[in-house]
C-alpha cells in the first residue's frame, strides 16, 4: 500500500512541474502538456514520441484566448533550439490565423544525432520574450 502510495505520489509530483512549465522527459511523460499562461493568451504544447528512425518532430500547439485574434503564422513565430543551434519549422498543419481558438501540429525537421534536450519557442505578436517549452530526452 505504502510502495502504491508514493508512487502516486512522485507520478502527481511529475505532472505538477510539468504543468507549471517546467522540463518534461518525452519517456516518462510522452504526451505531458506544457502550458505558458501570459497577456490572456495560453500556449499548450505536446512533444509526440521521436522514434529514433524519424524524419521530422511534431509538437501539438493550442493557442487559446477570449480578448484577441490570434493572428500568428506559427512557421515565422516559432523557433527550436537544440545544442545552440536554431531551427525552423517545417510545416502548420493546422487552423489559420484568426480566432479565438486555434490547434494544429507544427512540424521541425529531425535533429541527427537524436539530442539530449530542446527546446520549443513561440513568441507571439506583443509578447516581450518568447514562449519556451523544454524537453529532455533519454
Amino acid at each position: 500500500m505504502l510502495k502504491k502510495y508514493l508512487s502516486s505520489l512522485a507520478f502527481a509530483t511529475l505532472i505538477a512541474f510539468v504543468h507549471n512549465g517546467l522540463i518534461a522527459t518525452c519517456d516518462a511523460v510522452e504526451m505531458a502538456a506544457q502550458i505558458s499562461n501570459d497577456r490572456d493568451i495560453k500556449v499548450t504544447t505536446m512533444l509526440h514520441a521521436i522514434p529514433a528512425d524519424t524524419k521530422t518532430w511534431t509538437f501539438e500547439v493550442t493557442l487559446e484566448t477570449h480578448t484577441q485574434a490570434l493572428s500568428d503564422d506559427l512557421t515565422k513565430s516559432a523557433t527550436l533550439i537544440v545544442d545552440g543551434k536554431q531551427y525552423l519549422p517545417l510545416a502548420w498543419d493546422g487552423a489559420p490565423p484568426g480566432g479565438h481558438h486555434r490547434k494544429g501540429l507544427l512540424r521541425f525537421r529531425a535533429v541527427v544525432p537524436q539530442p539530449r534536450s530542446m527546446e520549443l519557442q513561440i513568441r507571439l505578436a506583443g509578447d516581450k520574450s518568447p514562449r519556451s517549452f523544454k524537453w529532455l530526452i533519454k
